[in-house]
């Protein structure tokens, strides 16, 4: 296989709407991918604002053509990158988790995010883009953010972004295409479920109701998370219903 195309770009609004743009203008290759020394108006998932210091930190996009995966197995591409991202850090820690549904946490502080968009077509996602930032070099932040870090603040050093970039796209590749041949969900999820961010013991929860204690009891194939209540009960959430108390 061929490098992946990478365009760099000082700045733009958004790594995935750049990407986005290149994909309606002009067939491109899977894994292309747009990298900008700064965002004005990168986002997370539904709409969150993702900040980053402009030459700091890892703000990218890159495309795939998951054809080989269901609509209602969206939630893989997830994994896939969540997992490939962990593959990267850990030579730096052990403290590295997945707090549900996307971000990367190290202990109870933010390290990165990501947002998956995916154009369907029929049964199949034609394509989808994924964006990672990711807090690499800056070590002041914004007292509006809660609870950032990075991981120069972790490792005590700086590091090279192109050189991060490429690994997490190269770890990405390596396990997507694995999973195209073999097709292990349950391994997948196995894996996944094992790096979740407070996959164990009871902890702290909000909901519009109010605040609850609560422990993971699964994530559904779609991504939706059940938790298990004291009594044994079982609630279940999609993205943005249910906040985790820190």
């Amino acid at each position: 296989m061929q490098a992946p195309k990478i365009e760099y770009f000082k700045s733009l609004d958004s790594t995935n709407q750049q990407l986005k743009e290149m994909a309606t203008e002009r067939s491109i290759a899977e894994f292309t991918s747009v990298v900008a020394d700064y965002q004005t108006a990168g986002r997370g998932r539904q709409g969150t604002r993702w900040e980053s210091t402009e030459g700091l930190n890892l703000t990218f996009s890159f495309l795939i053509k998951p054809y080989f995966i269901d609509i209602n197995n969206q939630f893989e591409i997830t994994q896939l990158i969540t997992l490939s991202i962990l593959d990267v850090l850990k030579p730096f820690g052990n403290e590295f988790r997945i707090k549900w549904p996307n971000d990367i946490y190290s202990g109870d502080k933010k390290l990165a995010g990501i947002l998956i968009e995916n154009n369907l077509k029929g049964r199949q996602i034609s394509s989808s883009i994924i964006g990672i930032g990711l807090n690499l070099n800056q070590v002041t932040f914004s007292p509006d953010i809660p609870n950032p870090i990075s991981l120069c603040q972790i490792s005590g050093k700086t590091h090279d972004r192109d050189t991060v970039m490429k690994d997490i796209l190269n770890s990405f590749i390596k396990r997507y295409s694995e999973f195209a041949t073999i097709q292990d969900p349950i391994q997948l999820f196995d894996e996944y479920y094992a790096n979740l961010y407070r996959n164990r013991g009871m902890h702290s929860y909000r909901d519009e109701n109010g605040v609850f204690k609560a422990s993971f009891h699964s994530v559904k194939p779609d991504g939706h998370l059940i938790l298990r209540l004291p009594d044994g009960s079982l609630r279940e959430y999609a993205f943005k219903e249910v906040e985790f108390v820190i």
